[in-house]
Order: C-alpha cells, then structure tokens, then sequence
C-alpha cells in the first residue's frame, strides 16, 4: 500500500509515495435524502483523513453530495465519469476523468481504491462496483439502512464487506481495515 505525498525531498534524493484513494459509491438519481446527508459527512470526513476521494462523478445524489463535502473541506475529489464528456461532472470535483465507457467504468473505480465505501441503497451500479471490488479483494464498508442488502452483503463477503451504521464508523472501520493491509503488507515484505 502507497501512502502519503512527499516523505522526504533531499537534494540527493526523492521520497514519493501516492496518497490514499478511498472510492465512495452509490446512487444516483434514486439516492435517498438519508444516503445523501451521510454522503456530504463522508466526503468531510475523508477530507480530514487526507485521504484523495474517489466517486463516479456525476452531479446527482451520493456521487454529488460525497464529492461536494470533500471538496468544501478541502480534500482532492477524482470523479470517473462514465459519459463521454465532462457534462454530468458534479462542481465538487477537482479532477474529472472522463471515459465514455458507462457501466464499465465501475471497474476503474474499483480498481483505483484502496478501500471502498458503499452508501445507500444498494443498486444496479452501486451492487456492481461491491462485486467487482470484493472480486479484486479489495475491503468494502457498507453504509445502508437496507436491512435485507446487509444481510445478503455481508453472507457474499465472505470477511471482506463490513458493515457501518455512521459516515463516522465507515470512516473508522476504513481507517483500520488500512492499517491492517499495511501491517499484512509489511510482515510479507520482511
């Protein structure tokens, strides 16, 4: 796992390592007012992790309201769009990266998350992007009220999908599914 910017900036040498990218999916236009509150609060608090947020982009419902909290905190906010344009691109974004691809660039959100955080109701996109990623074996917070989505989440994760019940938690649970990849990711290393 990359972490941090610039560790060490020496005239003989360069320490560079990527920050953080957490991705934040969910819904769009059918995202709940509850989904959207938590949403913004997630965006804030990934902000204050300096953690980079990663979100699909688009200006409507969670991938709106996550990358807009974010931005307004300060934090750098991806959005991978799914359209061949910038049109669709939330105000929250700094950085908007464009693909043309539709669905499939779940994929790329996936993949380019160190962990993921799902917010809301568990959709067509949102339900994708929780497969790929427990497919790449990547950690995956649930934050839903979905009674029935936690269950049947929880019994596909296998160990790799958690479960949240505040922006706080996921942030919290985030943070230590992290450092337990780092630890692993050290003691292999040694």
């Amino acid at each position: 796992m990359y972490r941090a910017l610039v560790l060490s900036a020496h005239a003989d040498s360069l320490i560079v390592m990527r920050r953080t990218v957490i991705g934040v999916m969910g819904s769009g236009e059918n995202a709940s007012p509850q989904a959207i509150t938590w949403a913004r609060q997630l965006g804030a608090l990934i902000a204050a992790e300096n953690w980079v947020l990663l979100s699909g982009g688009r200006n409507v419902g969670v991938m709106n309201a996550v990358s807009i909290g974010a931005n307004q905190a300060g934090g750098l906010v991806i959005g991978v769009l799914h359209t061949p344009d910038a049109a669709e691109a939330s105000d929250g974004i700094d950085v908007a990266i464009v693909t043309g691809m539709g669905s499939a660039r779940n994929n790329i959100n996936v993949l380019s998350s160190d962990a993921v955080i799902a917010c809301g109701n568990a959709e067509g996109g949102t339900l994708s992007e929780i497969a790929l990623a427990l497919k790449a074996k990547k950690s995956v917070v649930l934050l839903t009220e979905d009674a029935e989505a936690r269950q049947f989440l929880q019994r596909i994760g296998r160990g790799m999908l958690h479960i949240a019940n505040s922006p706080e938690e996921a942030v919290a649970l985030t943070r230590q599914l992290l450092e337990d990849t780092e630890d692993t990711e050290d003691t292999v290393q040694r």
